[in-house]
């Protein structure tokens, strides 16, 4: 077996590609999209019907410019989760409107919008997971959602704190972004690069998958964001693993054999279990500069990329 199948044996594999032909291609089990992942879907001949629908759509509803904007790009991204469901048998995650990070009813309103327009296009709650920034509103905002039935990916996550409050709030799963967090640390240390048992990123996922299984919380961990295959390999194990064609394709041009790095049966973690009020959750989060700065940031550029998509759809 090739790298790319070895890992299959003890890990679900998300394509992270809103490319139909890139998902069919690799099985997948699950696919995850986001505001960058959707503008580059649009660009591919394959969307053409769908973007055209998107405009229709939002034309039909009426509404002020603002909110025929967020009608098409809402409606757009259901189009292209409904066509990667399917390919894929398991779920598909769509993203919340960044800009509505800090907004825990707005954000929590968007996500009962996207359900309701994906069961409009006869697809069940179940195959979805709605995506929420790991700001202390977005991980309110999932607590509620979940105890509606609607599963909730927190994305950008990249302190400790987050994935605590994740864990508190009983969400689904967590997408910790291992090559962000990489590349923070390989700026601030000035270096090229890690050996890829001591890369800063996989150091956070697997202090968190060990947290997790040692306390017992049924939150997903996915890993999300690779930089590099070595980062992949250190985290053979993880539940998910949300994995870009490219870095696909590496796993499967080889066949040197893949080790298992983590296991649930073999988790025994050093952090103590605590459940945080807000105060802790924003005091941890701050005291974490790397993680300040990439959820700051993140916000900021899947917004930036919100702010793209709604020109092509006017334009």
């Amino acid at each position: 077996m090739n790298q790319l199948q070895q890992l299959q044996q003890f890990t679900t594999l998300v394509a992270d590609t809103g490319d139909i032909e890139a998902i069919r291609h690799y099985t997948p089990e699950d696919a995850t999209t986001n505001p960058s992942l959707l503008l580059k879907a649009v660009g591919l001949p394959h969307y053409k019907a769908q973007l055209q629908q998107a405009r229709d759509y939002a034309e039909s509803e009426g509404g002020d410019s603002q909110t025929q904007l967020d009608n098409a790009t809402d409606k757009l991204a259901v189009l292209i989760g409904r066509e990667i469901l399917n390919i894929v048998p398991g779920r598909v995650s769509t993203e919340v409107d960044a800009r509505l990070s800090f907004n825990k009813q707005a954000s929590i309103e968007r996500a009962r919008k996207l359900i309701g327009l994906y069961e409009q296009a006869d697809i069940e709650r179940n195959r979805i997971l709605i995506k929420l920034a790991s700001t202390w509103e977005g991980i309110q905002a999932a607590a509620e959602l979940e105890k509606e039935g609607i599963s909730c990916n927190l994305t950008l996550l990249f302190s400790f704190a987050q994935a605590q409050a994740c864990a508190d709030a009983g969400v689904f799963l967590i997408s910790p972004f291992v090559g962000r967090i990489f590349d923070w640390y390989k700026k601030h240390d000035s270096v090229d690069g890690y050996a890829p048992a001591d890369d800063p990123g996989v150091l956070s996922v697997q202090r968190i998958y060990r947290y997790y299984k040692t306390h017992g919380f049924e939150t997903v961990v996915m890993g999300a964001s690779f930089r590099n295959a070595d980062q992949i390999k250190q985290l053979a194990g993880c539940d998910r693993l949300t994995i870009s064609p490219g870095l696909m394709q590496e796993l499967a041009d080889s066949t040197e054999s893949l080790t298992r790095t983590l296991d649930s049966d073999s988790a025994n973690s050093d952090d103590a279990k605590q459940t945080l009020s807000e105060n802790d959750f924003r005091w941890g989060h701050n005291e974490d500069a790397m993680a300040n700065e990439k959820l700051a940031e993140g916000i900021r550029l899947f917004a930036a990329d919100q702010l793209k998509l709604e020109t092509v759809l006017r334009d």
